[in-house]
């Protein structure tokens, strides 16, 4: 009987910081070896972060690299480690890798040579997705990732060159077989060659983003390609912010039969173990962490990257517009849960349209969240620009937002914080921002949230106060005392009326969102339908919206592409995301 002590190290990465990766590999090795652990195991691209984009293409960039991935090793035999066999991903080459093809069988002594895996970062031609197992002082072995997807978020087809080769590595009498992420999404490949060589173990390390109910779909696949293989699969993701994308981690490990095995907790780094039994009919059930909450879920992705955008950034605080409406109390809600209220500056610029109910909800959030609070009217200011430029309707109303934009920004570089932009997704889709007014801003939290979704999360965050969870029940990246966020002395966070009044940018007397768009239970069911689903006005119709609603609809989104191109970054949550996910001309005559 063999077994096999498997760990698995769901960690958090930033890209290029070779050294803070190369770290957390040996930190989290060092935890393994003292659980007795034989392999350890880390998510996707480890030593460069992921995604690297055209860092890829950097020939130093592919040396340092490389350069880390074998002081590493060296690293881990000094410590007493190289018996672990480590297994990392990084950035390789296109020369071809000197590896043990998937029908041979040799032991564990012999299955690679100390230097069977050379330094290839000086080749010619496109990189490669490699994973690598540090072990014995050396780069022990690889694998080139052979499926290299090129839609939604990702674009490595353009940056990278495909492997051609499977790869079993026998440790103790186990047979691993080797993948690496849209490896397994896709029929045949590598996978279907390694059904045919009588693997013991499916091992596939992950680089997958974030979006809703992702989760179950995971999972699905993963019990598929179990069964196609015959044997249990590990799958390693990563965790944390990246830009607009957010990894979710979630790491896991099914039986052949498609049995959860294992998993981790969403959202936050992990060292979890699999024990494999190579003479056991069914694989022994381990720690199965729940999913949160659907609400929680999503909330919790957005706080991550925020949180994430900032640590990685060297951002310590931040600086948004107060209005008293739901989108900057959500957005000041989720910022004071990913850096504290005390890092929140908030500043109110009420108009002589402002309402004192809206004051004063935005008074109220502030002191809910602990954070900081001024108050700047912006009326001397917009009477001195009118005093020039006299001007009327949309172009007035504008001018107060970007006033306010002004102010917002003005903080921010006094203080040094990240300006938040607190658009949803509703209105980046309809073009119902100011650019260079409230569309201003480093990053935008729920950008990728409809209206009605926003609505929501909030009356989910209070919710979650009044059950007494606080920031103790979200899943938080570096949250040691489990109380970083807000905690109110008692109620609600987000003021009750900040949710169910009628939201209005207060632009002018009695202004609501409603004079100029759909209601929001209408129009988000348009957008979801014509964004995600990318109906035409014929299917639009199909669907059973009458035809003015999809006219109108449709126009105000197509004549908003180039305000979003110059939107602030925001996480992705959704299965299509402004950004990467979609990409249309902002020139079109095409209406249908």
């Amino acid at each position: 009987m063999t077994q096999l002590r498997f760990a698995l190290a769901q960690i958090d990465t930033c890209v290029g910081d070779l050294e803070g990766n190369a770290s957390s590999v040996l930190q989290f090795s060092r935890m393994a070896a003292a659980h007795h652990a034989d392999v350890v195991v880390f998510p996707e691209m480890t030593l460069t972060g992921y995604p690297i984009e055209d860092l890829a293409l950097r020939r130093t960039f592919r040396e340092a690299a490389w350069n880390k991935a074998d002081q590493l090793a060296g690293v881990l035999r000094d410590e007493g480690l190289g018996n672990l066999y480590v297994v990392v991903g990084t950035v390789g080459s296109a020369q071809p890798l000197a590896q043990t093809s998937a029908g041979e069988r040799k032991d564990e002594e012999t299955a690679r040579g100390p230097r069977d895996v050379e330094d290839e970062s000086k080749a010619e031609g496109k990189p490669t997705n490699r994973l690598v197992v540090l072990h014995d002082g050396v780069v022990y072995a690889g694998y080139d990732k052979h499926f290299l997807p090129n839609y939604g978020v990702f674009d490595e087809f353009r940056i990278f060159q495909s492997g051609t080769r499977t790869t079993i590595l026998e440790i103790g009498g186990v047979r691993i077989g080797f993948a690496i992420c849209e490896d397994i999404w896709q029929d045949g490949g590598p996978v279907a060659v390694l059904a045919t060589c009588g693997i013991d173990v499916l091992l596939t390390i992950n680089g997958s983003p974030y979006e809703e109910g992702k989760t179950h779909t995971r999972l699905e696949l993963a019990a598929k390609r179990a069964a196609q293989v015959g044997a249990p699969l590990i799958y390693v993701n990563q965790v944390g912010g990246q830009d607009d994308l957010v990894f979710d981690g979630g790491t896991f490990v099914v039986d052949a039969d498609g049995t959860l095995l294992e998993r981790s907790p969403m959202f936050m780094e992990d060292l979890g173990y699999f024990d494999f039994d190579s003479q056991a009919r069914r694989q022994k059930p381990g720690k199965i962490h729940e999913l949160p909450d659907p609400d929680e879920e999503v909330y919790t992705a957005c706080v991550l990257g925020l949180s994430d955008y900032m640590t990685k950034n060297h951002f310590t605080g931040v600086t948004l517009g107060l209005s008293g409406g739901i989108d900057s109390a959500l957005v000041a809600a989720m910022a004071a849960d990913a850096c504290g209220g005390e890092h929140v500056w908030g500043v109110s610029m009420p108009s002589m349209y402002s309402s004192d109910g809206s004051k004063d909800d935005a008074a109220d959030l502030a002191r809910n969240i602990g954070g900081h609070y001024d108050v700047q009217p912006i009326e001397p200011l917009f009477d001195a620009f009118q005093g020039q430029l006299n001007l009327e309707g949309i172009a007035a109303e504008n001018l107060q937002a970007r006033i306010r934009g002004v102010i917002v920004m003005a903080y921010s570089n006094s203080k040094g914080l990240l300006a938040l932009a607190t658009g949803n997704k509703s209105e980046l889709a309809c073009g119902y921002s100011t650019i260079y007014g409230d569309a201003v801003g480093g990053y935008a939290p729920i950008k990728d949230l409809l209206k009605t979704r926003v609505w929501e999360l909030a009356r989910w965050r209070n919710k979650a106060t009044v059950a007494g969870m606080g920031i103790g029940g979200l899943h938080m990246v570096g949250n040691e005392s489990g109380n970083r966020g807000i905690e109110p002395d008692g109620g609600v966070i987000i003021p009750v009326n900040s949710i169910e009044k009628a939201p209005s940018a207060e632009l002018r007397p009695g202004q609501k969102d409603s004079d100029s768009l759909p209601e929001y239970a209408m129009l988000d069911k348009v957008l979801a339908a014509y964004i995600e689903k990318a109906h035409g006005r014929a299917d639009l119709i199909a669907d059973g919206f009458d035809e003015r609603t999809v006219d109108t609809v449709m126009r105000l989104v197509d004549r908003a592409e180039w305000k979003r191109r110059q939107y602030p970054l925001g996480p992705k949550v959704t299965a299509l995301a402004f950004g990467r996910d979609r990409r249309l001309p902002v020139t079109s005559a095409f209406a249908e």
